[in-house]
């Protein structure tokens, strides 16, 4: 069923996602709000249950992955899922304004961000030198704090920066503190499985 039929609920809204990715993994997939008379009803404005900030891969496509249609979730999307102050004041807009229930920071497998931070510090290869360079600096830094813990792996480094942005979001973003703390706001890092669909849980506060 669409979002906008779920309770305001960070829990059910989780729930919710949760169980179109099991639609997706099994191949039962389901038409969610794609009827014309109901994207004309979102002319009037928009009230999505779930803000998600991913990465932008194309492999990643955020309403096929979680069987979601138009107008159940607000979503920004950046390489590696960056944080800048774009980002930043766009969660920030989301979060004062859209009344969602649900924070979700998805990463995923075979991030090209993630690689060529690995790449970098491996030294296989150097920093690049343009406008892409402060992308793989941010990477390579959650990077750096997972290898710190024992943990090399590439999907380490994956989780990790899932963790961290979603750290940073609750420090730097007062909305989201505000209403995490309140109860009526959820936050989630996850990790996409390109391998299978399933989506992997790195993080959770205040939802199982």
């Amino acid at each position: 069923m669409p979002l906008s039929k779920v309770p305001h609920e960070p829990q059910k809204v989780w729930e919710a996602l949760q169980e179109g990715n099991r639609r997706l993994v099994t191949g039962n997939v389901i038409a969610v709000s794609q009827m014309a008379d109901e994207r004309y009803q979102l002319t009037a404005g928009q009230d999505p249950r779930v803000i998600v900030l991913s990465c932008s891969d194309s492999r990643a496509p955020i309403e096929h992955v979680f069987n979601i249609g138009f107008g159940d979730a607000f979503v920004i999307r950046t390489a590696g899922h960056v944080l800048d102050n774009a980002v930043l004041a766009s969660l920030d807009y989301a979060l004062e304004n859209l009344h969602a229930n649900l924070l979700v920071v998805m990463g995923h497998q075979s991030c090209g961000a993630v690689a060529a931070a690995a790449s970098f510090l491996s030294g296989k290869s150097d920093l690049p030198t343009g406008l892409q360079r402060p992308i793989i600096e941010k990477v390579a830094t959650c990077a750096l704090v997972a290898q710190r813990d024992g943990r090399d792996t590439t999907a380490d480094f994956e989780r990790e920066n899932t963790v961290q942005t979603v750290s940073q979001i609750i420090s730097d973003v007062p909305a989201a503190r505000r209403l995490l703390d309140s109860g009526t706001l959820g936050v989630v890092g996850a990790r996409y499985l390109l391998e299978d669909s399933s989506v992997e849980t790195v993080a959770t506060h205040g939802v199982q």
